[in-house]
């Protein structure tokens, strides 16, 4: 099974700029081994199943909860699919080579 994970999570009790509360979930999220994306607005991360994705998510509040944020907004979407992991990367090659992009 491949499951995309679109995660947007942030404090809302930090200020405007958010920046240094969210470079230590992405941390977290690379430390777990998963394929992932960061994008300006969240972070797609593929895993296997759909208890690992959750279980992200579970940790990425748990990071921002200890740098000490009490109010926390997050947004998540998630693509479950039967198959094999490389989604991806795939999707992205597909709508390029759609493009007529080089490949790379």
């Amino acid at each position: 099974m491949s499951v995309l994970l679109d995660l947007g999570i942030f404090p809302m009790d930090q200020g405007a700029s958010v920046g240094a509360f969210v470079a230590p979930v992405v941390a977290m999220i690379r430390a777990s081994g998963h394929p992932y994306q960061l994008g300006a607005m969240g972070t797609l991360v593929e895993t296997e199943d759909l208890e690992s994705a959750l279980a992200l998510i579970g940790r990425a509040h748990q990071v921002l909860v200890a740098q000490g944020c009490r109010r926390v907004y997050a947004t998540a979407k998630l693509d479950m699919r039967d198959g094999p992991l490389g989604r991806l990367e795939a999707k992205v090659a597909r709508v390029s080579a759609l493009l007529g992009d080089p490949t790379p």
